[in-house]
């Protein structure tokens, strides 16, 4: 399979990430795919680089975390980052593979980012066979 991907990866919480991501680039080893990674502020930002780099890429892997707090916060961000996702991935009809954790707290955070990233690029994969 020989597909151009984009990692978009929320830079927020950086030892999280760094294990999304880790685990996403295990899984193309052997893959001749062409991986690039750009890293943002926030997972609020993701949707946006993806959008700008729709034409460029055959499909993309989101990754972040999201740590629920004392405020409605959490649930704005969420709701707001995975609708944007879902919506450019239908209007574009471009894959996008979603590795956004969302945790109650920092250590279920950390548990999760050491599959997070592996699922996730285990999900675009599969979906770009139909391409």
């Amino acid at each position: 399979m020989k597909k151009k991907l984009l990692i978009v990866a929320s830079n927020y919480y950086k030892q999280i990430t760094q294990n999304l991501i880790n685990g996403s680039l295990k899984n193309f080893k052997n893959d001749k795919n062409k991986i690039s990674i750009i890293k943002v502020p926030g997972t609020f930002e993701i949707p946006v680089i993806i959008s700008k780099n729709l034409r460029k890429y055959d499909g993309f892997i989101a990754l972040g975390c999201v740590i629920k707090g004392e405020t409605p916060h959490f649930d704005f961000i969420c709701s707001s980052t995975f609708i944007s996702l879902l919506n450019l991935s239908t209007t574009s009809k471009k894959h996008i593979s979603n590795g956004i954790i969302t945790a109650l707290n920092m250590k279920q955070a950390k548990k999760r980012s050491l599959i997070k990233g592996q699922e996730a690029a285990i999900a675009i994969k599969e979906v770009l066979k139909y391409d």
